[in-house]
């Protein structure tokens, strides 16, 4: 009787298969991701301030509920991501934004009466922890066109948060020209019984969320938002009470003492000295939306030109 070749055949099949579908599974889930660890992101987007000035037509309030839509300004960012883990990632960023805020835009009658108005660039530097618990994932969608099996992931979701430091300088336009208020002291900081002068650079934590969508084996786009808390209510040079205004002009000048009490007229004793001027028991923040493009930086694990064709080859998975 003949002996039929069915089961050697299949015998060789499997253990040639196997070890290449494990190492197609290798690469997918346990180490492909380290050959794509890094990655450099720019952003553009929008920045929005949250603090004294502006805001909705109704007594100030904190966080998001006094957003002023129309103070939306524009924002640019440039970063730098390290995967430690799969799922976990550290990265570095600057952004520049612009902050405003405006007493104008307002209907609230004291806040329209106190009439401020101010507008800082700001620059902001910051160090973060990323967790992925929703990663795009590099399937045979993504190498291989045509081809059955593991589908991929397109979209991912990421949190994040950590600590920063930012630079600020709020100014406001008078007689057509934009003037520092900082060294101007508009609330008597460092006159006698005024606050400690403001420091333009100061501590911040920023924490948010991102989406993202992977357009090849190299390149997301995504969108992500960023609350940032800081340590101060002088982002706007807004924060406690009047000074006294012919005090104010002796030691800083008439400039100085117009400019911290531009008010309309229009509520009788506002803006005396030691009434309240800003809201000090809530310190200032902004908020960044940006959209970004993500590019991975591709890294061979060896210098072996044989190992990296093979670590080429072995990138299709089924």
């Amino acid at each position: 009787m003949r002996s039929t070749p069915t089961l050697p055949l299949l015998a060789f099949l499997v253990c040639f298969s196997v070890p290449g579908l494990l190492n197609a599974q290798y690469f997918r889930n346990s180490d492909y991701w380290k050959t794509h660890r890094k990655e450099v992101a720019v952003g553009m987007g929008i920045s929005n301030f949250l603090g004294e000035l502006g805001g909705r037509d109704k007594i100030g309030s904190p966080f998001i509920w006094d957003l002023e839509f129309s103070q939306t300004k524009p924002a640019l960012s440039l970063g730098f991501r390290y995967y430690v883990a799969q799922l976990l990632s550290l990265r570095i960023n600057g952004t520049y934004g612009v902050l405003a805020g405006n007493d104008n835009l307002t209907k609230e009658p004291s806040r329209q009466n106190r009439n401020l108005s101010f507008r800082s660039d700001i620059i902001e530097a910051q160090l973060c922890v990323e967790f992925h618990p929703f990663q795009e994932q590099l399937g045979h969608y993504h190498d291989l066109r045509g081809v059955k099996g593991m589908a991929s992931s397109r979209m991912g979701l990421y949190v994040f948060a950590g600590v920063g430091g930012f630079r600020f300088n709020p100014k406001t336009k008078f007689d057509g020209a934009w003037v520092e208020l900082q060294p101007l002291g508009t609330e008597g900081q460092g006159l006698p019984e005024g606050p400690e002068e403001y420091s333009l650079t100061q501590f911040c934590i920023p924490m948010g969320l991102g989406v993202r969508r992977a357009l090849n084996k190299t390149m997301t786009i995504g969108l992500e938002l960023q609350y940032t808390k800081t340590f101060t209510d002088y982002i706007d040079d807004v924060s406690g009470v009047y000074y006294d205004r012919d005090a104010l002009e002796e030691a800083r000048g008439p400039l100085a003492a117009y400019l911290s009490d531009p008010s309309l007229g229009e509520v009788a004793g506002q803006t005396t000295a030691g009434q309240q001027r800003g809201f000090s028991d809530h310190n200032d923040g902004y908020l960044f939306l940006k959209a970004q493009i993500h590019f991975k930086i591709y890294q061979f694990r060896s210098s072996n030109k044989k190992y990296r064709t093979r670590i080429r080859r072995q990138k299709i998975v089924f």
